[in-house]
């Protein structure tokens, strides 16, 4: 059987390649290709219905990567021991590819379509995140499935002062900055990531690094492309049309629409305003059929997605009211929980979180269990996101693709600001409640995040607020207008969604999305100086709530201490089977847990009371010292021989008190002096070069007076 394998190879300009392949697997697919670079393969596949469903007048896109375990060498840990649901990371990549690829496809494209990508062999240097979006897009390149593209993702770093393509997971541990970049061979369509309080003008240096790479990639898809015969895309109709009908809604409703949208309304009377304008209009159309019903519906949403877009560029007003640059107004509380170990409500406009903080010790940290990525983490983050925050009725089904990427940008931002290790020995863990959301909810998150671990005490080294930018163009991009903090409608129908956090002093993170092309650097400059503004307003209305983290914990916090011992009494302090230490915690009462670092025992005692810490510290200490000649101990007889006693000064250290070494007296025999399990208090003497222990309690008793001479 012969193959028609076709390669491309990308020069990284290091001595790096990525290497694309079609033509050998999974040859069914619409288009397939494996990605490779050193020794990490992803393989790519894309498959499009040849015709859209009834109704449909969006792309539904479905993209998932998962992680091979076989991929690293590795059997997947649980019952069923075999790959499960997605996991938080294959989510978060699948995010940043569908928001990569979705904005490129036709809008009039309806059909079901679906892009896995599988990580089939791993390096365990090499990232296969920062390959999966080029993945994706080669696969829909040697298809025939209309796409707009093509695109590509990159990560870009800065390491010791330098930008850096892709860098290896040990470098991006040096890293300030560390952006997951997206775009066409013309325009960027998303970036992602963090750093650590960087300027403005660092990110947009960076963004244009990577895009330079980005445009390379793009041109190899391009020739592969030419190089399978698919410049030729399928043939589809996938929307029905009626211009005289949409003309006809135009003329009917939209002066309207625009008085609605510049009256200033709040969300629901507008939206119910709206409502009143489309039903009044459907009805005079009389008996009409579905498809005319649907298009009706459709058209009447462009009147409104034309009209709110023209308030804002014609006369600088928003649906609220505002200003481009205002800032909605805020008020926030901590301390509202008075049982959470810290807690905030944050709320701006009509977005509410309501954000608890819990400290946790070291048995609470986070197991990752994954193919690539795996070990604890420390720093945990939930963001819910239950339908009654707007309104709507809504099973809970546990955390959605939205959730789990609204959270991490969250976790990202805080997280450059936490204590060091040394500073905090707690499991930190966040969790944020939207309990009202018209716009950023996520941002939300972070400013509710900063208060409430203040308030649980945390010395985090800034306070960090975030904001969600929109943008505004005409049809030509000749004229556009930046949204600081957005409404909902606003990121639903603008063309980019820009979010960015940070403290005073620089930029922690970002997430932006593009929904057209032709975003200039400018326009990217302007919309992160005037996020800046916003930014700082925001931490000033914080600032009145609360300026910096509390002196203490919480009275009812719980507290850990911790203590380094030396590496050989590690195995003292478990004990056989982990006996010593499950028998210390039982009866102290804390939790303790040690692990080896840096040739030392590192030592966690965490407890909601300072009695049960004393006692157990007491203890391990115990345990974990050296018998010193000289210090007195209060022992226990543990047996009895004819020439004297063998008694416990420590855990697991017994010494010889010699029967001449009991009292000033001569004692003969050992008959009813001690009995084992008496306590006695004892001095060690000596310890000979066979590490014995010799044990005196005569020299701390005192000596009897002599008698006194006849005359």
């Amino acid at each position: 059987m012969s193959l028609n394998v076709i390669k491309k190879v990308i020069d990284l300009g290091d001595g790096r390649t990525i290497e694309i392949e079609t033509g050998k697997l999974a040859k069914q697919a619409d288009g397939s290709v494996v990605i490779k670079m050193g020794d990490t393969m992803l393989l790519a596949t894309v498959v499009s219905s040849p015709e859209a469903k009834e109704g449909v007048d969006f792309l539904p896109l479905s993209v998932d990567y998962q992680e091979k375990y076989a991929a690293t060498g590795r059997i997947p840990g649980g019952f069923l021991r075999r790959e499960a649901r997605l996991s938080d990371y294959e989510v978060l990549i699948s995010r940043l590819v569908d928001r990569a690829l979705r904005p490129m496809f036709p809008e009039d494209y309806h059909a079901d379509t679906q892009v896995m990508i599988s990580l089939i062999s791993a390096d365990k240097d090499i990232m296969p995140d920062c390959l999966a979006g080029l993945a994706a897009s080669a696969a829909l390149a040697v298809s025939d499935i209309p796409f707009n593209g093509p695109i590509s993702e990159v990560r870009v770093a800065k390491i010791d002062g330098q930008l850096v393509i892709n860098p290896t997971l040990s470098q991006l541990e040096k890293a300030t900055l560390e952006f997951i970049v997206a775009g066409s061979e013309h325009d960027i369509n998303m970036v992602e990531g963090e750093s650590k309080e960087i300027q403005e003008a660092e990110l947009v240096e960076a963004i244009k690094f990577a895009h330079t790479a980005i445009k390379l990639q793009c041109l190899a898809q391009k020739e592969l492309t030419i190089e399978v015969g698919k410049s030729e895309k399928r043939v589809y109709s996938h929307e029905n049309s009626n211009e005289e009908l949409k003309k006809a809604i135009y003329a009917a409703t939209y002066d309207q629409v625009y008085a609605i949208a510049s009256s200033a309304s709040a969300k629901d009377e507008r939206s119910a305003k709206f409502k009143e304008v489309r039903d009044a209009y459907i009805e005079t159309l009389g008996e009409i059929d579905d498809v005319t019903k649907f298009l009706a519906k459709k058209y009447y949403h462009d009147v409104e997605y034309d009209a709110i877009r023209n308030l804002v560029l014609d006369e600088g007003k928003r649906l609220d009211g505002r200003t481009t640059t205002q800032i909605r107004p805020i008020w926030s509380e901590v301390g509202y929980l008075p049982s959470a170990h810290g807690s905030a409500v944050f709320t701006r406009g009509e977005t509410q979180s309501l954000t608890t903080v819990t400290l946790g010790a070291k048995d609470d940290e986070q197991m990752i269990d994954g193919a690539f990525i795996n070990g604890y983490q420390k720093f945990l983050l939930h963001y819910n996101f239950p339908g009654f925050s707007t309104g709507e009725v809504r099973p809970n089904r546990g955390a959605g693709r939205r959730e789990i990427g609204h959270g991490n940008l969250a976790m990202r931002s805080l997280k450059q600001v936490l204590p060091s290790e040394d500073e905090n020995p707690y499991t930190i863990r966040i969790v944020s409640d939207i309990l009202e959301s018209n716009g950023s909810s996520s941002m939300a998150t972070v400013c509710a995040g900063t208060l409430a671990l203040m308030d649980a005490g945390v010395k985090i080294k800034s306070p960090v607020s975030g904001i969600a930018m929109g943008l505004i163009t005409n049809e030509m991009g000749t004229k556009y207008a930046i949204l600081s903090d957005i409404l909902g409608d606003e990121d639903h129908l603008g063309d980019m969604d820009f979010k960015v956090t940070g403290t005073a002093n620089g930029i922690v993170a970002v997430q932006m999305d593009l929904k057209i092309n032709g975003l200039s650097y400018e326009v990217l400059t302007n919309a992160l100086n005037q996020a800046k503004e916003g930014r700082l307003h925001i931490l000033g209305e914080m600032a009145k709530t609360i300026t910096q983290p509390r002196e203490d914990y919480k009275p009812h916090a719980p507290r850990i201490v911790t203590i380094k011992i030396d590496k050989e009494f590690i195995g003292a302090v478990i004990g056989p089977g982990g006996k010593i230490i499950q028998e210390m915690q039982r009866e102290t009462g804390a939790t303790i847990s040690i692990e080896e670092k840096d040739n030392q025992g590192i030592v966690q005692i965490f407890a909601d009371n300072k009695a049960s810490i004393d006692q157990a510290l007491s203890r391990i200490r115990a345990i974990a010292s050296k018998p010193e000649v000289g210090e007195i101990y209060e022992g226990k007889v543990k047996s009895i021989m004819p020439f004297g006693a063998f008694v416990e000064i420590m855990p697991g250290k017994d010494g010889l008190l010699h029967i001449s070494e009991i009292d000033h007296r001569r004692i003969e025999k050992m008959d009813g002096i001690f009995e084992v399990g008496d306590e006695v208090r004892v001095k060690l003497l000596d310890i000979d070069k066979q590490g014995k222990l010799k044990l005196s309690r005569k020299v701390l008793l005192p000596r009897p007076e002599s008698p006194k001479a006849e005359n």
